[in-house]
């Protein structure tokens, strides 16, 4: 199948830089992530992947550990599993 179409679409730099360098660890060219994209959705017939917003514990959550607040550091697996009491 031909390829004759164009997707043009103004992505801030950062995240552009950041997910192009994720896609090149995975092997994939920026045209073949979003020919997965499309496909996927196509399959789906929607997003593949929930969209939601978070509900106000998760917010609290994201905002805690982006202040580093009430976060619970592990050194390992078991201390986890300590910690947790499992």
């Amino acid at each position: 199948m031909s390829k004759t179409s164009t997707v043009r679409a103004r992505i801030e730099s950062d995240l552009k830089k950041e997910v192009e360098d994720l896609f090149h660890k995975l092997g994939l060219s920026t045209t073949e992530a979003i020919n997965i994209f499309y496909c996927q959705v196509k399959m789906r017939q929607g997003l593949p992947f929930p969209v939601a917003l978070p509900h106000e514990e998760t917010k609290s959550v994201f905002e805690d550990t982006d202040k580093d607040q009430n976060v619970i550091h592990c050194s390992d697996v078991d201390d986890l599993f300590n910690k947790l009491k499992i």
